[in-house]
């Protein structure tokens, strides 16, 4: 006869061998499509379902401020430590946690793309072939769901190709040969341009950057969005900031969302550089785990209503609500800025892939079709980002030598350390099977000046290798973290 677990002092204490999945559906019904789906093994749920108990089946030693422990109690919580490292070790783990790449679930869900466009049926609203060149700034169709999608006007937006980046890199290098539109000179020929990166950020914003040249000078990101006391004493004295990068909703990798009040003050500020833009990376607009996401207020109305029409460039793509090498991108901003944009793409392509862009209308159809769409997204992310949550909680929640984000959609979360413990809780994991974001990789020029941000990219592995990716992760910052906490008290 099969044992339900019992439970004492408000955890779940196994007596028994895991008893079937479907046993613990009332616990977890939102898991279960997900855990069958994947075909996860009796102990992977074993794992996610009592998270007090660790995947080797110990009972987890109870989690105490670390900071203070003297001298031998925090070898003797080492030791233990050790050994379940070593257990991971052999193991012989080979899971990628380093980017924020959709799985094979999440690309299923837009197989149906391929079905949708007929061969009677690639003729646009105002008469275009799909097939043939033309286009330049995309089909109306597209730039009629995707305006409503990023609340501009179908004038105020440009469809490209598959790639946001590209979008932003190719608008940055034409500012740097030709300007923005209210530019007086070029900005490669103003001495040492500047942009300012919130950080920790995105990590291909920041390579951008550095490849053209372009110094970057880190701001600090908070719950809100960047140190806007800091932003606005730094453009208002210095000509040579022309930019800045923002991921205002889940922030990559924080997962904050801007405030109204960040909004109208990156709209509002007093710059010294008439031709200052912000580079509004709205990745994740439409990411969400829950029913009732936060809002986030409209950049290019803010600045309209401050008298800085001019000042925001807004980016968005499909990579991770369709295919994410075979999406689309678009580039939003005012009608001026999308005129001067297009004049500059006359002379790199005769149009985007219209057929591409014909696909995502068809079966995206409107904004409903969108949201449902991404509620598909949320069922398999979201117990992926559960499950590293709980993880962290069981693991690192009052040992008071680390904190992380709790984000509410996007694709990242992340976790600091105390101070210089990052590269080595990195390079530990891989020793161990598990890759990491790099350390230092969310700051400008892969230099965390405190050395103790880490990204978590949960989005890509299996639940069951996001559970044990997760589990070795917190063992490696306890770790790493025991040596510096040791260190003062061995002196």
């Amino acid at each position: 006869m099969v044992k339900t677990p019992p439970v004492q002092d408000g955890h779940n204490t196994f007596a028994s061998p895991p008893v079937p999945i479907i046993l613990y559906y009332r616990s977890f019904p939102e898991l279960l499509p997900i855990f069958l789906r994947a075909k996860l093994t009796y102990k992977c749920f074993f794992d996610i379902y009592s998270l007090r108990i660790n995947s080797f089946g110990e009972r987890m030693y109870q989690m105490t401020d670390l900071k203070s422990l003297n001298a031998r109690e925090l070898e003797e919580y080492r030791l233990k430590l050790v050994k379940r490292y070593r257990e991971f070790q052999s193991r012989n783990l080979e899971l990628d946690m380093t980017r924020g790449k959709p799985c094979s679930e999440q690309l299923d869900l837009s197989l149906g793309m391929f079905e949708v466009v007929q061969t009677s049926k690639y003729i646009t609203s105002d008469g275009a072939d799909c097939r043939n060149y033309g286009g330049l700034d995309g089909i109306p169709e597209a730039r009629e769901l995707f305006s409503q999608l990023l609340e501009v006007e179908t004038d105020e937006i440009i469809i490209g190709g598959n790639s946001s980046l590209k979008l932003m890199h190719d608008t940055i290098i034409g500012a740097m040969v030709h300007g923005v539109m209210d530019s007086l000179v070029p900005w490669g020929k103003v001495p040492n341009v500047k942009f300012l990166c919130p950080s920790p950020g995105y990590d291909r914003h920041f390579a951008i950057c550095e490849y053209l040249q372009i110094e970057m000078i880190p701001v600090e990101l908070t719950g809100d969005g960047p140190d806007m006391d800091i932003i606005e004493e730094l453009v208002m004295e210095d000509e040579t900031i022309k930019g800045i990068w923002c991921v205002p909703k889940y922030s990559n990798p924080t997962g904050i969302v801007y405030s109204d009040d960040t909004v109208d003050r990156l709209a509002s500020m007093k710059t010294k550089a008439a031709d200052f833009r912000i580079f509004w990376d709205n990745a994740y607009a439409v990411h969400h785990f829950t029913d009732y996401p936060a809002g986030l207020k409209n950049i290019l109305t803010a600045c309209k209503y401050e008298g800085n029409p001019e000042r925001a460039f807004i980016f968005s793509s499909t990579s991770k609500i369709t295919f994410a090498g075979a999406g689309i991108a678009m580039m939003a901003g005012s009608k001026g800025n999308m005129e001067f944009t297009k004049q500059q793409m006359f002379f790199q392509t005769i149009g985007p892939d219209k057929l591409n862009q014909l696909r995502h209308v068809l079966f995206l159809r409107n904004l409903e079709g969108i949201d449902n769409h991404m509620k598909k997204h949320a069922a398999i992310l979201k117990p992926k980002f559960d499950a590293v949550q709980e993880i962290l909680e069981r693991e690192l929640g009052s040992n008071n030598i680390a904190k992380w984000s709790r984000p509410e959609g996007g694709y990242f979360v992340s976790i600091d350390t105390l101070d210089g413990c990052a590269e080595s809780v990195v390079a530990m994991a891989a020793k161990a099977g598990v890759k990491l974001t790099p350390a230092g990789a969310t700051y400008p020029y892969n230099k965390d000046p405190r050395n103790r941000n880490i990204r978590i990219a949960p989005s890509f592995p299996l639940l069951e290798d996001v559970v044990s990716a997760m589990e070795l992760a917190a063992i490696c910052i306890q770790l790493t973290s025991i040596d510096v906490l040791d260190a003062p008290l061995t002196r």
